[in-house]
């Protein structure tokens, strides 16, 4: 069993406590636990989103090459949240995926219906420009919502991705 806590902590990120409740309740499966430890961060992201985001940071992340960089805006609702590692490695690499993967859009809502309604493939379109959508570039076997979903599941915290800009060398704005 210390195995498995072990393991489902390396894969989530989340507390020792809530690995060892979410693999009781699973009866020892590590896939049925994974996903119980989701589902608790989608209530505690519901629960949470309500709450007001003052606090944050700002991250950069410029490419090596330094033809590529981004800057994004994470809001949080507390400065100790803020100050953390899990908060501040997500900032890191929500920035990265921003300069990475293009989005356009933090999420499909966002997107105005004018230009909606000419594309053709929705689905793809959504995927490919909407940040909450993309598969995340660290893990691509989860979305960029479900990697914040883990935040606010570690953080027990609402966090918002406010805001980005993404800067490529000889590219239009368009």
């Amino acid at each position: 069993m210390l195995e498995k806590i072990k393991r489902l902590r390396e894969l989530t990120s989340v507390g020792i406590n809530e690995c060892k409740k979410a693999l009781e309740e699973s009866g020892g499966n590590l896939d049925k636990a994974l996903e119980i430890l989701k589902q608790r961060g989608v209530q505690i992201m519901e629960k949470k989103s309500s709450r007001k985001t003052k606090e944050g940071i700002i991250e950069a992340y410029i490419h090596f090459g330094k033809n590529l960089g981004a800057l994004v805006e994470i809001n949080c609702e507390t400065d100790f949240v803020a100050r953390t590692e899990v908060f501040k490695e997500f900032a890191k690499n929500i920035a990265m995926q921003v300069a990475a993967c293009g989005a356009k859009y933090i999420k499909k809502e966002d997107i105005p219906q004018d230009i909606l309604d000419k594309i053709e493939n929705k689905e793809e379109f959504i995927q490919k420009y909407c940040l909450l959508s993309q598969p995340f570039i660290k893990d691509n076997s989860k979305t960029v919502e479900d990697y914040l979903k883990e935040v606010v599941a570690q953080t027990q915290e609402n966090v918002v991705i406010r805001r980005f800009a993404r800067f490529a060398l000889g590219e239009d704005d368009s």
